[in-house]
């Protein structure tokens, strides 16, 4: 099973400061269709203006990854990180049982465009933790380079909940190909330019949901920068 979902048919939330759109219900955004897909709950695509942010807020008992794309973001946490966080990182949180964090966009002139995901985790109240990696772009040229797991292998940051999570960057003639276990679920999202999956074209912002498939096939990418989660059942 294959589905597209187009980028325009996600959530939109303007807040002035923040332009935010939503892959799955959040906030004010609800559609009992779109609660999300295995395990993975939410992506909030956000638009964060200069000298704007998140004030505190507190999670529980989620895995919160943040990937930038252009920016950087400021993060505060009441563990005592004070990290900056730019394009080419992967900030992984496990907010266990519970965790208050503040997050900015300290650059001037200059939005901050990023995703922010949450996995629902496979252990709850778990001490809270902090884990930030640099993924170099070379790493994920013409390849689905994993980013965060929960063996933590590949140098990838852990995550305590069942799936994976791949970055690539696609052009031109680049392909790759991800195998996949057919009793689970994966879910593609291209970030942004031009890619074919599994013979679906996609434009940035749109998604393929898929379930009783044995492999991705991704190819024909145009500045393409696309995630793909391998998920729960």
């Amino acid at each position: 099973m294959i589905k597209l979902r187009k980028s325009a048919e996600r959530g939109y939330a303007n807040h002035g400061w923040l332009k935010s759109y939503h892959s799955f219900s959040f906030a004010n955004y609800y559609d009992p269709n779109y609660m999300g897909w295995g395990n993975l709950r939410v992506i909030n695509e956000d638009y964060i203006e200069p000298g704007m942010g998140f004030g505190e807020h507190s999670h529980r008992n989620m895995e919160i990854i943040s990937y930038v794309v252009s920016g950087e973001l400021a993060h505060e946490d009441s563990m005592g990180n004070i990290k900056a966080i730019p394009p080419g990182d992967v900030q992984r949180m496990s907010a266990g049982r519970g965790v208050t964090h503040s997050e900015f966009n300290h650059a001037k002139g200059r939005n901050t465009h990023l995703l922010q995901i949450w996995i629902e985790p496979n252990v709850q109240n778990i001490k809270p933790s902090y884990e930030q990696k640099t993924i170099p772009s070379t790493e994920k040229q013409g390849i689905l380079r994993l980013i965060a797991s929960d063996t933590g292998e590949q140098d990838s940051v852990l995550i305590h909940a069942d799936a994976k999570l791949y970055s690539g960057l696609f052009e031109g003639d680049e392909a790759a190909t991800l195998p996949l276990n057919p009793k689970r679920k994966a879910y593609v999202h291209l970030i942004k330019g031009e890619l074919k999956v599994n013979g679906q074209h996609l434009s940035g912002g749109d998604a393929l949901f898929l379930a009783q498939e044995t492999q991705i096939q991704l190819s024909i990418g145009k500045k393409a920068e696309v995630l793909v989660f391998d998920l729960e059942a």
